[in-house]
């Protein structure tokens, strides 16, 4: 837990942020602590999450010279994007998306500093111009993991293969060898993209990687979830989960005394908000659980046709409310979710393939918290096998009861606004007392 100092002086802080659901979200909380605290903020965003800005307390800032886009729909800004799956649609994000918007989020927050001296900008990690700006002379950057920590390391492979860590001298060899085929070949577009933007924006070039900041990293998880590894930057600080508050409006679907009065375990299945295609993972579920005696919660896919009598559907319900009555995790790997669920001692089974998922997938297995199905469309009878291996007093449930009591140790929209607090007012880095 990070204590605060007994004062400190109000400070000008900018927050910037991709346009993107997973990444907006965490920073909120952040956002209203600091608010609350009585500093100056603006939100630099894309324009369908001003609302959320504004509400949190800041003062929206559109994005002018970036390229603008609605996460529901990338399809409409980025043609030919839906059309692929896996490491292609990982390939083209990352030109296209992060390292392609770059040069405009450089002239932005160029523009927004000359205009409005920040002290300190808090981005989220794919949000990288915020980083190169201040390498040239923009406010020190704190970042906040949107994803499993994904810097380069010698003791685990490159983020993205979803490949178990490994510190052996043999497990190091291979790592080189995959970061340097991973930058080179795989990312090696968006490698000699980035390395041009950066010539043309006068900072140093340098390969594709999810970036390390000198000044603070702060990452919404605790250690032990984490892979371990011995050369972590010391401005890296494990804050505990930004798990979502309790609405202020609550609105609980019909059947919402089922769950209370539930005589049989509960699990929840879940696909989140972009790999959201109920056959790969919920209706594989739902067929999967039907004979058992468990109540089955379908969030986020409503309308679904033909639920068996033990399984319940909406659109949105609010996890706080639910988590605690829930017994299993079902899930694609969505970094917020499964570190809310673990908040609250739920084991996990994952099935994902897309996005950072297959990184979330094998820190749930390495921390011993739930089951890898290791593919995006699972079958309903291993599926069946996952959640039955973990109801119980299983081994998986008793680690991740373990886990849930180290997150709820941290409180982290204070601990992050604490630290933000400190670069803001010194300009220097934040180291933590924690060694790797």
């Amino acid at each position: 837990m990070v204590r605060p100092p007994e004062r400190c002086a109000l400070s000008r802080i900018l927050i910037a942020s991709q346009p993107i659901a997973g990444h907006v979200l965490p920073l909120l909380p952040i956002a209203q602590e600091l608010a609350r605290r009585g500093h100056a903020l603006r939100w630099y965003t894309g324009r369908k999450y001003a609302p959320r800005v504004t509400a949190a307390g800041a003062e929206f800032m559109p994005f002018v010279h970036a390229r603008d886009f609605d996460d529901a729909d990338f399809g409409a800004t980025f043609p030919g994007r839906d059309r692929r799956r896996g490491l292609r649609q990982l390939q083209y994000d990352v030109r296209q998306i992060f390292v392609g918007g770059i040069e405009g989020n450089m002239d932005d927050l160029r523009l927004l500093q000359r205009e409005w001296p920040a002290d300190a900008v808090l981005a989220d990690q794919t949000l990288v111009a915020a980083l190169l700006h201040a390498e040239v002379g923009g406010p020190p950057c704190a970042l906040l993991g949107v994803l499993p920590l994904g810097i380069q390391s010698r003791d685990t492979a490159p983020f993205g293969l979803g490949l178990a860590p490994s510190a052996t001298v043999l497990g190091r060899t291979r790592n080189r060898a995959l970061h340097w085929l991973t930058q080179e070949v795989v990312f090696g577009g968006a490698s000699r993209d980035l390395a041009a933007a950066c010539g043309r924006m006068g900072v140093r070039p340098r390969p594709f990687a999810l970036p390390p900041s000198p000044h603070l990293m702060l990452q919404p998880t605790v250690a032990a979830f984490e892979y371990p590894q011995s050369d972590l930057p010391p401005t890296l600080h494990f804050i505990g989960p930004i798990t979502p508050p309790l609405p202020a409006q609550l609105k609980l679907p019909a059947w919402w005394a089922d769950v209370l009065g539930s005589p049989c375990p509960v699990v929840l299945v879940t696909q989140g908000t972009l790999a959201n295609d109920p056959r790969e993972l919920i209706v594989p579920t739902v067929q999967a659980l039907k004979d058992e005696n468990l109540l089955v919660i379908v969030a986020g896919a409503g309308g679904l046709d033909e639920l068996p009598a033990n399984a319940r559907a909406a659109a949105f319900i609010p996890f706080a409310a639910l988590l605690p009555h829930v017994s299993v995790y079902v899930t694609n790997g969505g970094y917020g979710g499964v570190q809310s669920a673990l908040a609250h001692g739920v084991p996990v089974v994952v099935a994902g393939g897309s996005e950072d998922k297959v990184e979330v997938a094998g820190r749930v297995a390495h921390a011993g918290v739930g089951v890898n199905l290791r593919t995006a469309r699972p079958t309903p009878e291993r599926i069946r096998r996952a959640v039955l291996a973990v109801l119980g007093d299983s081994p998986q449930r008793r680690r991740a009861q373990d886990l849930g009591a180290e997150m709820r140790r941290h409180d982290a929209p204070d601990e992050a606004a604490t630290l933000v607090e400190q670069l803001a007012g010194t300009g220097r880095a934040v180291e933590s007392t924690l060694s790797p």
